[in-house]
């Protein structure tokens, strides 16, 4: 089929999508880390966190969290509405583990006080810098009354999705959220947006502490692609068989 590219990020492409006010996400099997100084594929990363996405996504639904996601079309792709995204990139911590161990000295895996959320500016050039509400509302990325719907949801999604996860044997460290502004004739809301997949999120096996998500290819781990089916076998996703990076839309020029 052949569909006008929107945007292309680190992991997913932005097609056209069949009808207006809709877009088509093309998971890729790219990977990047450290803002993209490192890169590397995970084989078959794309046809699994599809298929993660789309189950939480559906499941967050269920619960009244507004998303952006509408369907799974095929093994790579969904159909997603078309959204404002808010520049800020919303991280609910529960765990030390990653930046927060860094920056303050908390050894990595101990308990934090309570959820805590953090803010970075959504901007590669810059390293995606940690910022204040001040700041994000001083320079107009989104209003406090986005910010008022945001964070309940950010906790929200954190408390269903920690429970789900526990569920199955994993312990939901850390994750990351976006956030789109979804016009509807006149009425605006902010949805969830982006994907949640064990690329945005630190996952680790209860028992063992085995971390199950991107952090396996940050740290040269190993056994990145074996993780990463482990968290969709887990939830019940895992495809019959993960065909490698292809099948992109033809592009039109």
């Amino acid at each position: 089929m052949r569909r006008r590219r929107i945007h292309e990020g680190k992991a997913k492409v932005l097609f056209e999508g069949p009808q207006p006010g809709t877009l088509v996400q093309y998971f890729k099997d790219d990977a990047t880390a450290f803002n993209n100084e490192k890169r590397g594929i995970i084989v078959g990363k794309g046809v699994l966190n599809n298929a993660i996405s789309e189950y939480l996504m559906l499941r967050l639904a269920e619960i009244g969290v507004p998303t952006h996601f509408v369907r799974r079309l095929n093994m790579r792709e969904q159909l997603i509405r078309e959204v404002e995204i808010i520049p800020i990139e919303v991280v609910v911590r529960n765990v030390a583990a990653g930046s927060i161990s860094k920056r303050l000295g908390l050894e990595e895996g101990s308990p934090l006080p309570r959820p805590i959320v953090e803010y970075y500016y959504k901007k590669d050039e810059l390293g995606d810098p940690m910022v204040s509400e001040e700041h994000i509302t001083a320079f107009g990325w989104a209003s406090n009354l986005d910010l008022d719907d945001m964070v309940p949801l950010a906790l929200r999604v954190n408390d269903f999705l920690s429970g789900l996860f526990l569920g199955v044997g994993l312990k939901l460290i850390d994750f990351k959220l976006e956030f789109g502004r979804l016009w509807e004739d006149e009425e605006m809301r902010i949805v969830v947006a982006d994907e949640i997949s064990p690329d945005s999120c630190r996952l680790w096996d209860t028992k063992t502490n085995e971390k199950m998500d991107k952090d396996r290819f940050r740290r040269d781990l190993g056994g990145v692609e074996e993780a990463y089916q482990e968290v969709a076998r887990r939830l019940g996703v895992l495809p019959d068989s993960i065909p490698a990076e292809g099948g992109r839309p033809t592009l039109v020029k």
